[in-house]
């Protein structure tokens, strides 16, 4: 009984060739569902037919807008992966100091812990913003005089453009080591270049240990 069913179902679905309307709008209805006065099975048949047309056009509908909403959160994601930048390096692995020098020099971190965006140079010692943002800035400094008795002036600056934004320095001359430490958040532009200078008459001591560390990352883009 249920394959008659079926069937029969099937031969009126396939002998339809009007578009049935869901507005309401009688003018665009097929005279010929007037049969449902006359012929039940009929009537029947072009009700679920109107149902399971219904049915597709609301499972269209959902799926356009769940593939605008997938779009839009590949373009979200797409941004953020865009926006990573962050980088953290150290003064070396080895046994090393810089300095005294007679003249001011830019400091070059060889130790990279984290370089994401290629934003930080080793060549240079420079780190440039890949995009316009708010980035947190950290400089710490640490050098060892060698031996008790001995004098030392640990300290840099932090420099923005060639524009100094923070000065760490720990210079009393009265220890064999000393360190200092800066954080601080800034508004960057993109191309903006940042890195640290080692001033006259100072100088950096650092090991495997990374005593001195130069760290930045990007908080939010702003562009």
């Amino acid at each position: 009984m249920r394959a008659l069913v079926i069937l029969s179902l099937l031969g009126c679905a396939l002998g339809q060739d009007k578009i049935f309307s869901w507005s309401g709008n009688d003018s665009q209805v097929d005279a010929n569902e007037n049969a449902c006065l006359t012929d039940v099975a009929s009537c029947g048949c072009c009700l679920m037919k109107k149902q399971m047309w219904k049915l597709e056009m609301f499972f269209n509908m959902t799926l356009n807008e769940l593939q605008r909403n997938l779009e839009r959160a590949h373009s979200v994601l797409n941004n953020i992966r865009a926006s990573r930048s962050a980088f953290s390096v150290a003064l070396t692995d080895t046994r090393l100091c810089i300095g005294p020098n007679r003249e001011d020099s830019v400091v070059k971190y060889s130790s990279v812990f984290v370089n994401l965006g290629d934003g930080y140079s080793t060549d240079t010692g420079a780190f440039v913003a890949p995009r316009s943002g708010v980035y947190s800035l950290a400089l710490t400094v640490y050098s060892d005089a060698g031996a008790p008795g001995a004098t030392l002036a640990a300290c840099a600056r932090l420099q923005l453009n060639g524009r100094t934004i923070a000065s760490p320095n720990e210079n009393n001359l009265q220890d064999q080591e000393d360190s200092a430490s800066a954080v601080l958040v800034v508004q960057l532009h993109a191309g903006d270049r940042v890195d640290v200078a080692l001033p006259a008459g100072c100088f950096l001591c650092d090991n495997n240990n990374h005593y001195n560390t130069f760290t930045g990352f990007l908080l939010y883009a702003t562009d």
